[in-house]
């Protein structure tokens, strides 16, 4: 019985464990187009459930550059993130449903302080901050976004 207790509270510790490590996203190859024609790859982790947006980054430690999570909502709207329990730096473009990026903003980790969109936008992009600039892509640049 005592065994069978023990093995019962280890079984509920691993899941627990397992439940808050950070989980990857189904991963979509996605472009932009800078102004002078360019287009940039992105290997963006799809946040499309009110779940997985709420999540985003938490807990990530690692973010490639190349990579990022693009965060897709049903309407415009302004839109409002933080960095709560997220270690790695990032930057954000919020992006308005045709595509075209309207605002681009550097996130502070752990910083519970709201990085707000000026304009009602479909989506928001995060990626390791700086990549933006470092892949040349500015306010105005189109994700090419199906």
């Amino acid at each position: 019985m005592r065994r069978a207790l023990l093995l019962a509270i280890g079984c509920l510790f691993a899941c627990a464990v397992a439940s808050c490590k950070p989980q990857k996203l189904p991963v979509r190859q996605l472009s932009i187009r800078t102004a002078d024609g360019k287009t940039v790859g992105i290997a963006a982790e799809m946040a499309v459930t009110d779940e997985q947006r709420q999540r985003g980054f938490m807990e990530r430690t690692t973010i490639p550059d190349g990579t990022g999570m693009l965060f897709v909502f049903e309407n415009d709207q302004m839109l409002r993130f933080w960095m709560k329990n997220t270690p790695h730096p990032l930057s954000i473009a919020y992006i308005d449903r045709n595509g075209v990026i309207q605002n681009m903003f550097d996130m502070t980790p752990f910083s519970l302080a709201s990085v707000v969109s000026t304009v009602s936008v479909r989506y928001a992009l995060e990626v390791p901050q700086g990549w933006f600039e470092r892949a040349g892509i500015q306010v105005g640049d189109v994700l090419l976004y199906p």
